[in-house]
């Protein structure tokens, strides 16, 4: 056998620094930064198309897109930690329902937004979609009028 390391040392090695170089875990760690405007309502739209989970009955797995609308106050969520986050919940056996509400309140918890809904919209199971919607909002906040905005254009000319 030529000089040098065994192919199975060489494969023992490979696997060792793939699994020690990984540079993200799951996590329920939340991370924040200052909302760069809060004096101004605005709307921050995230998509998590790949949300998995258990399903506690039995143990298959269950797939959801999360859709996350909030109006921040002081805080906004960092996307790599809430990436992480989702992760998290790969391998715990919840319910649609108590998965959904688990988010929003450690959303609500992490962040004390204005106003916040999730929306899961989860794959279906035995020919049944479900969706479930979770809304928080801050005590005395109320969301301002909104605006409708006519699009301008050329068939729409009303000068005479």
């Amino acid at each position: 056998m030529p000089s040098g390391r065994h192919p199975a040392a060489r494969f023992f090695h490979f696997v060792t620094f793939c699994a020690s170089a990984m540079p993200s875990q799951p996590s329920k760690t939340l991370d924040t930064f200052a909302n760069p405007s809060p004096g101004r309502d605005f709307h921050i739209h995230i998509e998590v198309p790949e949300f998995t989970c258990l399903c506690p009955m039995t143990g298959q797995p269950d797939f959801a897109v999360l859709l996350i609308d909030y109006i921040p106050d002081q805080k906004c969520v960092e996307l790599k930690s809430l990436k992480l986050y989702s992760w998290s919940f790969r391998n715990e056996g919840k319910f649609h329902e108590a998965v959904t509400n688990e988010i929003l309140d450690d959303l609500v918890a992490a962040l004390a937004p204005r106003f916040m809904r999730i929306t899961a919209k989860w794959y279906v199971r035995g020919g049944i979609f479900t969706n479930v919607v979770a809304e928080h909002r801050q005590p005395g906040w109320e969301p301002q009028p909104a605006v409708h905005l006519q699009a301008f254009s050329q068939g729409s000319n009303t000068r005479g």
